[in-house]
């Protein structure tokens, strides 16, 4: 699976969870960090954990990848999830 079909699965996922805004956002011509970035709204911070764990467990089940790095999950305001290719940002509008 290469990274863009990656990116389109995560979009999916943040879809799944009635994410907002979700915004794909290739980014391999400026950026040495990936090659993809998904950007998704959460209304609270049940919903941004939500969007992460459907992203986590549709990636995981589906092209066989775990998150590098995981990052805010635990307060819910913002999440990062780092697939190396692939940045998976959630948050809320106030973040």
């Amino acid at each position: 699976m290469d990274s863009s079909q990656l990116a389109e699965l995560a979009a999916e996922a943040c879809d799944d969870r009635k994410a907002v805004d979700i915004q794909l956002i290739r980014v391999d011509e400026v950026s040495s960090l990936a090659d993809w970035m998904v950007i998704a709204g959460g209304l609270s911070e049940v919903q941004v954990r939500a969007i992460a764990k459907s992203v986590q467990d549709r990636l995981e089940d589906d092209a066989q990848r775990l998150p590098l790095r995981r990052e805010g999950l635990n307060e819910g305001k913002w999440a990062l999830l780092d697939y190396g290719e692939l940045i998976v940002h959630v948050l809320q509008p106030a973040e």
